[in-house]
């Protein structure tokens, strides 16, 4: 009988091994890929002066953005695409990546073409964290919980047990509630409606709002503790209230514009007929106007919006404010108590 043959090295593991180790490798890869991604982002945030809190910047350095949105959908109306993560062609993975990390919105959740909801531009969100001006200690609730990101980053800066989020669909707090616990994060994460608040948990030393509102839901204020801060999107701007009581909170906006999805589940104030009527064109598109029209509603026509905010110098966001009490709420210019005040919405719709 003639010698063995010499031992080739092959087994039947091989290939196997072989495309585990490939597989791994291309995860590595990916994983080297995503953190450069991160770390660029940061860096670019600190440079713009969005996170000169080295609280905040510790808290986006540690959060990734690309955990909170696994796909986002680009375009519009029909033409919508889908990007994410684990498309198998890597040019399609590589634009969901640089869509993830660019300083940009993102539209998670889409039904029946409309956008229900968004992931925050991130350098928005930064000035949000930092406006909100928490404290060691401060339990916040935040209202339009979306991804998940921006919990994320409260429960990074205060523990998970300080901080309350809360959406009205079901789908999205539970892919939210995924999402931060992939990181290790477990706040409470409640389906309900944001403009009720969640009493259950309640007091709050600050409220944060990530989606549009049309006037403040009284609920909250009855949730804040006195001395509150509350930070809500209205019209296009960004209300920092502080509240006294359960019956009265008061503040100006912030110089900052804001664009968020609506609140659902609040009632909507009528939308003015004809906002461009009689307005030059320049100015339907301007911004601070468009801000100021959408916060007089349907108290001014939009001509006398106009010819106010002329005389008055074309105003600043900064210089108008809100007061919240049991008699109403009104939006002003300058001074809560005249001469230019208008009231939000209408009497006994803000959840009273």
């Amino acid at each position: 009988m003639g010698a063995p043959a010499p031992h080739s090295g092959y087994t039947g593991h091989s290939r196997p091994r072989t495309r585990r180790a490939a597989h791994a490798v291309e995860e590595e890869g990916a994983r080297d890929l995503r953190g450069a991604a991160h770390a660029a982002q940061v860096r670019e945030l600190a440079a713009a002066g969005v996170l000169d809190d080295p609280a905040w910047r510790a808290a986006f350095a540690a959060v990734p953005r690309h955990v909170f949105v696994p796909w986002f959908f680009t375009g519009r109306g029909a033409g919508h695409e889908r990007l994410w993560g684990e498309d198998p062609d890597p040019a399609r993975r590589a634009r969901w990546l640089r869509g993830v990390y660019k300083d940009a919105p993102l539209a998670t959740r889409l039904r029946d073409g409309e956008l229900v909801s968004s992931s925050s531009q991130p350098s928005l969100m930064a000035k949000m964290l930092t406006a909100l001006d928490v404290r060691d200690g401060d339990r916040v609730l935040e209202i339009g919980t979306g991804s998940g990101y921006n919990a994320a980053l409260l429960c990074h800066r205060l523990g998970d047990h300080l901080v309350t989020t809360v959406d009205l669909d079901e789908e999205i707090t539970e892919s939210a509630r995924a999402h931060l616990a992939a990181l290790g994060h477990r706040p409470a994460v409640v389906t309900g409606d944001g403009a009720r608040g969640c009493p259950a948990r309640a007091p709050y030393d600050r409220i944060l709002v990530t989606c549009t509102l049309p006037r403040i839901p009284y609920a909250w204020l009855g949730q804040c503790r006195p001395g509150a801060r509350i930070l809500a999107p209205l019209s296009t701007g960004l209300i920092a209230l502080r509240v006294r009581d359960a019956d009265f909170a008061e503040g100006r906006f912030l110089h900052t514009p804001a664009y968020f999805v609506p609140l659902r589940g609040a009632v909507a104030r009528a939308a003015v007929e004809n906002p461009g009527q009689g307005i030059p064109y320049e100015l339907v598109e301007n911004e601070r106007f468009q801000f100021m029209l959408g916060l007089t509603g349907g108290a001014l026509h939009p001509r006398e919006a106009l010819d106010l905010w002329r005389a008055e110098g074309r105003p600043a966001r900064e210089r108008f404010g809100v007061t919240v009490c049991a008699d109403g709420q009104w939006a002003w210019l300058d001074d809560p108590q005249g001469p230019y005040v208008w009231p939000l919405g209408e009497e006994g719709d803000a959840g009273r």
